[in-house]
């Protein structure tokens, strides 16, 4: 078991014996939905650490678009019950790019896959997501590159 995976488990009985609802809820979400990317495709696999904040990324950028839309329907209660449920995600994440550093990793890629133009949009991109990957939101990534590459 990945050791984030197993501190997810840890801090959900100690939740569980604080009777910390929100964060027993929370990171029970967590834990099934890392379960079920676990028993996803044809065989069972153990995901690693790196595995696992990628799913906790995936349920942040659900509880951040939630809240969105809960704001927009004016439902603020709900909005706030998914920017909590982010709170507690959010202590497991690694911690977020600026948009200053994205905009350094996605030049320095530029000038080493050394292209220009909309056509370099690929291979530029394949260079910064594994190095922002979990740490930065890909909609924004692709606007930095976009706007490196002058497209």
């Amino acid at each position: 078991m990945s050791s984030l995976k197993a501190q997810l488990q840890a801090d959900l009985t100690a939740a569980m014996k604080g009777r910390d609802e929100l964060t027993a809820a929370t990171l029970r979400m967590a834990l099934s939905a890392i379960t079920t990317e676990e028993v996803a495709g044809k065989a069972a696999r153990e995901l690693s650490d790196e595995d696992v904040v990628a799913v906790l990324g995936k349920e942040a950028k659900k509880r951040r678009e939630s809240a969105e839309a809960y704001d927009a329907a004016a439902r603020p209660e709900l909005a706030d019950r998914e920017r909590a449920e982010l709170g507690v995600l959010d202590r497991y994440l690694p911690e977020p790019l600026t948009p200053e550093q994205i905009e350094l990793i996605v030049t320095a890629a530029v000038a080493h896959a050394q292209v220009s133009g909309p056509q370099g949009m690929g291979a530029v991109m394949k260079l910064v997501t594994p190095q922002v990957r979990g740490r930065a939101d890909g909609g924004a990534v692709a606007a930095a590159v976009r706007a490196a590459l002058g497209s």
